[in-house]
Order: structure tokens, then sequence, then C-alpha cells
């Protein structure tokens, strides 16, 4: 039957004789129902009926069901997910106790391992595994987390700070001036930590409030194709493997716009450079997304700065008669 994981033998010689057997035995009215193949759904007509071999797994639907085949089974194996995840994780150990067959092992591994995740624990004391490996400091996942954010974001500093040995020397002076600048409001922002605090980023939107982070897709694309998600705070292994994902720069920072502030510095001729527009650029979300490791291309985005943003206007002074 549509939805019932009961299966029944019933032998037959026509699909007239088998719709009524079935009918009789799931207690369905006959007028309305009909039967279908259980592996793609399709429907069956008398002689296709009699082409089949006999072990036939068929479904019957009763008047207004659906059957999409396998589909259906994984639509409803979903649904368990939120009212039974402690059955099904059960359910998947037993399966996987008898399993032979490498790839049929794997995916129950990888089920319960993630139907397993302790993802709303956040202190040590109630998810040690997952701190294994970091240093005592760290008291609850998202110290960790904003600490790796901030991480990120300081190695960026650092780039931009090196590059001073290619700027023009007449310029360095005026290049270091902006790098202090840009250091000491990362400083009164926390590096931008958090960007991996679920708490935080959930309320700007860049994660769920379980802390699901979504792939953003290559630079080149408004989505993420393969739909890649991650959850960091779930597990031990998942917080390793999301050191791995990239904070992309979409107009890229060695190529573009370090070279860009650099020349701006130097060709400034007495205009003020807009520190405040690269420091967008450089460290926070307008420039970076996050992606998996396998939509990070490395290839050159051949995106450019903003001309018209490089300088800040200056004020007009009115005089007044």
């Amino acid at each position: 039957g549509c939805g019932s994981p009961q299966k029944f033998g019933v032998a037959a010689g026509s699909l007239r004789g088998l719709l009524r057997k079935g009918c009789r035995l799931l207690q369905l009215p006959l007028p309305g129902s009909r039967l279908c193949l259980y592996e793609d759904g399709t429907e069956l007509t008398e002689s296709y009926f009699r082409a089949l071999p006999p072990q036939t797994e068929l479904v019957l639907l009763g008047p207004g069901e659906t059957w999409r085949g396998c589909a259906s089974d994984i639509e409803r194996f979903l649904a368990a997910f939120c009212t039974q995840r402690g059955a099904v994780v059960e359910a998947a150990r037993k399966l996987l106790s008898d399993e032979q067959a490498p790839k049929r092992q794997k995916l129950l591994v990888d089920l319960i391992h993630n139907l397993s995740e302790n993802i709303l624990a956040e202190d040590r004391e109630e998810d040690r595994r997952w701190f294994e490996g970091l240093e005592s400091r760290f008291k609850n996942k998202s110290s960790y987390m904003r600490y790796s954010c901030e991480s990120r974001i300081r190695s960026y500093l650092k780039e931009v700070s090196s590059f001073i040995s290619h700027v023009h020397p007449t310029a360095r002076d005026a290049y270091k001036a902006i790098i202090d600048l840009m250091s000491d409001k990362l400083k009164s922002v926390r590096y931008n930590g958090c960007y991996f605090d679920r708490r935080e980023a959930a309320a700007a939107r860049l994660c769920t409030a379980e802390g699901w982070f979504s792939c953003q897709g290559p630079f080149d694309r408004d989505d993420c194709p393969c739909k890649h998600s991650i959850n960091p705070y779930g597990n031990r292994e998942s917080r390793i493997l999301f050191s791995t994902w990239n904070l992309d720069h979409i107009i890229e920072k060695k190529r573009a716009v370090v070279p860009e502030l650099a020349e701006a510095v130097k060709t400034r001729d007495g205009r003020e450079v807009n520190w405040e527009y690269f420091y967008q650029l450089l460290f926070t979300v307008d420039n970076l997304k996050l992606v998996h490791i396998a939509c990070h291309k490395k290839t050159n985005h051949n995106l450019s700065c903003d001309k018209t943003k490089i300088y800040r206007k200056r004020k007009q002074n009115h005089k007044i008669s």
C-alpha cells in the first residue's frame, strides 16, 4: 500500500483480479484504485501486467493517492527526520550491521553521522568530542568559531600590510596610514568574527539559527549548483571540514583590490583615498562569499574596483553672503 512499510504476496492471473484482491486485502474501495510499479510509479495496463516477471513489486493506490517511485520513499524518509530521528538512526545501525555492499555502508555511515550531530550543544561540557584537539581556552563553540573567522580576516590584513614593499616609496607612509585605519576599524568590530558566530550570523542571515552555512556558489554565479551546506557546530568532523571552505573575494584581493589601493595612494594628487571602500572589499561580506572548496575557482575573476569610489568626494563649501 502507498506509504505502508508492510509487503504482501498476492497472486493473480489478470490485472483486474489482482486489483480486486489487493483492495480487499488493504481495505480500499475498488472504484478509483489502481496499481503501479514500485520502482518508478508506472501505472499498469492489462497488457503491461502480463509482461511483468513474477515477484514484481507493485504499489496499490487508492482514490487520490499518487506514487512517484523511489522518490516517494525518499520524501517519506526525509519527513521522518523531523519526527523520528532516533528511530531512523537505530534502524540505520541495524541495517549497517548486516550490510556488505561498500556503497550502501558509506550511505548508512554518513546518515548515522549526520543524524547523530549534537547541533544545539554550545558549551564544552555538553559536547566534549567537538572540542578535541582545541585549546582549553575555548569554553564554547561560538568562541572558537569567532576565533576561526577572526584568524582569516587577520591573515587578509597581514597580506595587505605586507604589500607595502611594492608601494612606491613616496606613497608608503600614506599607505601605512590607511592600513592603520583599517586595523583600528577591524579591532573595533572584533575582526568580523560575527560572520561565523551562529547567533550573530543568523541575525545577519548568513546562516540558519542552528548554524547551517550554505555555499554561496562560485564568484560568477548567484547560487551553488550542488547546494553544498555544512553545520560546523554539529560535530568535530564538520568543524574540521568547514576549515577548508573559503571566504572568496569576488573582486580579487591580490590581483585587483590591493594593487588598486597602492595605485590610488600613489596617484592621489591631493585627493583623499576612500579607504573605507577598500575596507569593505577586503574584509566584509560586501565582497566576500563563503564557498565550498569545490566551488572555489582559482582562475582570474576579471573584476575590478569601482573607479568612482576610489577617492572621496570633496565637500562643497558654500559662502553665505
